[in-house]
């Protein structure tokens, strides 16, 4: 069974569900989250998986994804970080929300209202392969420089939110 996604106003407010690929084919704004964990002034950043359905083979935050309907965003936060890297979060934070546009040359929509979050991690982890490739710790000197440098390697959602958590940190 497809997953669903919270339809949301301009409030986050929800106003309905529909199925991910539905809410990705169209522009329907929907709720998602974007987790940064960090350590000593490093970010972890995860290479999105090749195949994955947008954005494959860029590099972006610890995790993304959206909540199921009735769950809440901390909660999915944490299921989707033990999904793709089998990490088990202590304590997250969000740190602001933000809505943003995105349509992609292949089809995909992306109209969320974003979530960012943000934790102190210091454990390992192991990526599931369907959702990255690779992961790295990074210096937020070394990022914000690279981002401006090269931002085709990055989602575009990271691009907007990045040099916000990167303040906080």
């Amino acid at each position: 069974m497809e997953p669903k996604v919270i339809v949301v106003d301009y409030k986050d407010n929800p106003m309905g569900e529909m199925n991910k690929s539905e809410a990705h084919a169209s522009p329907n704004l929907h709720r998602a989250f974007s987790v940064f964990l960090h350590k000593d002034g490093r970010v972890l950043l995860q290479k999105r998986a090749k195949d994955k359905y947008h954005c494959g083979g860029l590099w972006t935050n610890t995790c993304c994804s959206h909540p199921r309907p009735g769950e809440e965003t901390l909660e999915a936060a944490r299921r989707r970080l033990w999904e793709e890297m089998k990490i088990t979060a202590g304590d997250l934070e969000e740190i602001h929300s933000f809505v943003y546009y995105y349509s992609f040359p292949y089809g995909v929509t992306e109209f969320e209202y974003d979530h960012v979050i943000i934790g102190e991690y210091r454990g390992t982890f192991e990526l599931n392969p369907e959702e990255a490739e690779e992961a790295a710790w990074v210096e937020k000197e070394e990022l914000l420089q690279d981002m401006r440098e090269n931002p085709q390697k990055y989602t575009p959602w990271f691009l907007i939110c990045a040099p916000e958590v990167v303040k906080r940190i």
